[in-house]
């Protein structure tokens, strides 16, 4: 089969690679229709997420038809349409029954003490082969599989495999509650499903920073008040916004790979030149006794917080990675409702063999380009 491969920082490729199979009684082998790229891959080819093993498939988004259970596995069937979850979970352990199926036991190969198991991800993850290819083994398949309605297209579904979730977690983290005022830091396709998650938690106001217009344009089309940094000074202009006083809420969604304002450089695969960037704004621009919520990406060695700056405000810290299997069920009900239509939010739609120039536009953050979606089958 066909799919995306890390062979090292900046160079991926479209290969053929070995068919997946059914390992354990607890696998299901998926044919995956929609895939999609995300920032989160970017780290991993820009190097700012390390440990990286040749050879790994990437992608973490996917939906997809079963064709291959377990003999474990027996709430699926062949032809079953599913939407995986990004993060994997055993569904039986402590973690998984209290919904922290990101902290699962089992999951990671390294052992329980090892933390987060995603698809696509470096060796401290697993590695787990990803999801940017024509079919995929899915692990502990009854929790990490969730059935897609009839009515919510691939396209729709998508967009819960990763991003919602994440962005609907975010705004848990931050404690979102009836009348706040919110920050969003980042305009990504994950701000933009913050802004959205915020306002069906109760926000009053959502304010949001980034400095690619065409971001910004999709923001104020969500009503939320937007923030150009490479046009003014972020932390004057929501001080003027607030009285003063800073966002009740600050939701993080930009990560290590964040940068400075001003032009960039057109380099290829270049990792943020600002990584502490936007924890500093957060913690500038946060309300005393405000809460954050971390949800960009950052990896295991980045020590870098304004910890004494957040400790003088009595702020509230909350950050980690996404459960999405506690969040993908509700979320796939707003968007049959027809409370979310996600598909505001993908600007591209690719084949698996225009995969790696997608990559490579994402990544130079070129104007327009939010979410790219690939249609495998």
């Amino acid at each position: 089969m066909k799919a995306v491969v890390w062979h090292g920082k900046g160079d991926i490729r479209l290969d053929e690679v070995e068919d997946p199979h059914v390992q354990e009684p607890t696998d299901a082998v998926i044919r995956i229709t929609r895939s999609a790229i995300c920032g989160t891959d970017l780290h991993m080819v820009r190097g700012t997420m390390p440990d990286m093993v040749e050879g790994t498939v990437l992608g973490h988004e996917a939906v997809g038809v079963v064709e291959e259970v377990g003999s474990a596995v027996r709430g699926f069937t062949p032809g079953d349409r599913v939407v995986v979850t990004s993060t994997i979970g055993c569904g039986t352990c402590s973690y998984c029954r209290a919904g922290y199926f990101a902290q699962c036991d089992t999951a990671n190969p390294n052992g329980p003490s090892a933390g987060t198991c995603f698809f696509g991800g470096p060796k401290p993850t697993g590695p787990v082969n990803g999801l940017q290819a024509e079919y995929a083994r899915i692990p502990h398949a009854m929790t990490t599989l969730v059935r897609v309605p009839d009515e919510v297209s691939d396209d729709q579904a998508i967009l819960v495999s990763d991003i919602f979730p994440t962005s609907w977690f975010g705004a848990r983290l931050a404690e979102v509650g009836d009348g706040d005022t919110v920050l969003v830091l980042g305009a990504g396709v994950v701000g933009q499903f913050a802004i959205a998650s915020a306002k069906r938690q109760g926000a009053g106001r959502v304010i949001v920073v980034d400095g690619v217009a065409s971001r910004l344009d999709i923001a104020r089309a969500q009503n939320a008040e937007t923030v150009n940094f490479n046009e003014e000074d972020p932390v004057e202009v929501v001080r003027e916004l607030t009285g003063g006083i800073g966002a009740d809420r600050v939701i993080e969604a930009v990560g290590i790979d964040a940068e400075k304002p001003g032009e960039r450089t057109g380099e290829q695969w270049k990792p943020g030149d600002a990584p502490q960037l936007a924890l500093d704004w957060a913690v500038e621009l946060v309300a005393k006794a405000g809460t954050i919520g971390i949800i960009g990406v950052y990896p295991p060695g980045f020590d870098d917080f304004p910890i004494g700056a957040a400790m003088n405000k009595n702020l509230t810290l909350r950050m980690g990675n996404c459960n999405h299997r506690r969040y993908v069920p509700r979320l796939l009900d707003l968007v049959l409702t027809g409370s979310v239509d996600p598909l505001a939010f993908i600007t591209q739609r690719e084949t698996p063999e225009a995969a790696v120039d997608a990559y490579k536009s994402f990544d130079l953050r070129e104007d327009g380009w939010l979410k790219t979606v690939l249609d495998v089958r």
